[in-house]
């Protein structure tokens, strides 16, 4: 099984997400996954439903266009391909025995656990390595908010903690996954019964050491999660909606929607498969909802996650504008904690304008108790076009007060595009931007870093250059 560099589109779809905070959301179904239709294009189904004439844009009932996401874009390229090797697994969830593929013995009937500090690469995974190879999942730690999420959307019940299962067999065997340090393992793993490692990440100091040769399966992949998946497909077995839905949902985590720096081909084809086998209809919601869970737990998120977890572009052509205008939206429980990392917060902004170039770049802060909403202002054209949409609302250079305005879909985008469509053009006197690509750094993954956060390295952007940028 090889991944495609890209394949044809085609067919459509239904699902069961809702939540209070849906003012948020941009597309017009209530749901992320099937409600029994056959044709699902490997989570695209809604980006079909609602596209433009120009196969690149969705276009809404009420006239708004938006562009597809790289998401939905990476799975309909993926559509023809995904759907074959879906099709071509068992319909039933069976093990098919096969003399030429190896399943390694000693991972039957052991306790396949994650990393401390877990979070949901280790615990889906876990649980679809447990159901591959005939083993039990375990918790290394409590849970975060995104797991639980995931775990309800699929109906899958959260496994016992590592300690109740270790309570019942002490000497019960071991795989390691998503984690190979023993600084990273739970100190009740006792590591003279660890008989696997399943993982995705790179060898460095306080790796296990084991006095017998031990399963062993790591990839330079996104997600440890797609192991596993990759696995479930080369043996031709099919894991259940729920499993697979977990490892989607696992996949999406750890590659920031298929957006990180350690995304490979590899992650973009299995996400496709496993929202065909998963019956996802729209993954662009799913992950939206997703990261709506995860941002509850601020910890985990980098400026670049905070930027980039829910961002969506939306195009526009007037007699004085033409161009894109992204806007990314996080709802909190606790705003402050997000603008109190403004230093932070506009330069990835500036970064990412860059980027995506795209005429302009909102960050919309969202507290979900209050219900009050604060836009983040990462340069004059973003201060000029939302003085224009909200002249009511009170402004500084990189702040604006939103008051009551707390939806994308509601609120900010249809503002937006009527000042656009009254006449505002990009601002003539801003100034020209100093920052070039080359000077944005590079984004890495901290393997010490417990939460495993894509941080930018070396970029020159400071919050002193926002007032230069374009």
């Amino acid at each position: 099984m090889s991944p495609p560099t890209s394949s044809p589109k085609s067919k459509a779809g239904g699902g069961s997400l809702a939540s209070v905070q849906e003012h948020a959301r941009s597309d017009s179904h209530s749901t992320c996954h099937s409600l029994g239709h056959d044709d699902h294009h490997a989570g695209g189904a809604e980006a079909l439903r609602l596209t433009g004439p120009d196969g690149q844009t969705k276009i809404y009932d009420d006239g708004i266009v938006r562009k597809r996401t790289n998401i939905e874009n990476v799975v309909l390229d993926r559509e023809a391909a995904a759907h074959q090797i879906a099709e071509a697994l068992p319909k039933e969830i069976t093990i098919v025995p096969k003399v030429d593929l190896f399943l390694p013995e000693a991972l039957k009937d052991a306790i396949f656990v994650g990393h401390i500090v877990t979070d949901l690469d280790s615990v889906g995974g876990a649980i679809a390595a447990a159901a591959l190879y005939g083993g039990k999942a375990a918790l290394a730690s409590e849970i975060n908010s995104e797991t639980e999420f995931a775990l309800k959307e699929w109906g899958v019940e959260k496994p016992p903690t590592i300690e109740e299962v270790l309570k019942e067999n002490p000497n019960a065997n071991i795989c390691l996954v998503d984690h190979q340090q023993t600084s990273q393992m739970n100190p009740n793993i006792n590591p003279d019964n660890v008989v696997g490692v399943i993982d995705h990440h790179a060898l460095q100091s306080k790796t296990i050491v084991t006095d017998r040769p031990i399963y062993i399966d790591i990839r330079p992949w996104g997600s440890m999660s797609t192991i596993i998946a990759h696995t479930f497909l080369t043996h031709q077995r099919r894991p259940s909606i729920g499993v697979a839905g977990m490892m989607l949902c696992a996949i999406l985590s750890d590659t920031l929607n298929l957006q990180g720096p350690t995304t490979t081909e590899w992650d973009r084809l299995v996400v496709a498969v496993l929202s065909e086998i998963a019956e996802v209809d729209d993954i662009q919601f799913l992950a939206t909802q997703q990261f709506k869970a995860k941002s509850k737990e601020l910890a985990g998120l980098s400026a670049h996650g905070l930027v980039n977890g829910d961002q969506k572009s939306f195009s526009f052509k007037t007699e004085k504008f033409v161009g894109d205008v992204g806007f990314a939206v996080v709802e909190t429980t606790d705003d402050g904690v997000i603008l109190d990392r403004l230093d932070e917060l506009l330069p990835e902004l500036v970064a990412c304008k860059k980027e995506k170039e795209v005429s302009a770049l909102f960050l919309a802060v969202v507290n979900i108790v209050s219900l009050k909403g604060t836009l983040l202002l990462c340069g004059p054209t973003e201060l000029s076009l939302a003085k224009v949409a909200f002249p009511e609302c009170n402004e500084t250079s990189t702040i604006m007060d939103l008051g009551n305005r707390v939806s994308r879909k509601k609120d900010y985008i249809p503002a937006i595009t009527q000042a656009i469509k009254r006449g505002w053009s990009k601002p003539m006197n801003r100034g020209q931007s100093t920052v070039d690509i080359a000077s944005l750094g590079k984004l890495e993954v901290d393997p010490l870093d417990p939460h495993q956060r894509v941080v930018r390295r070396g970029s020159v952007l400071t919050p002193s250059h926002i007032s230069n940028h374009t």
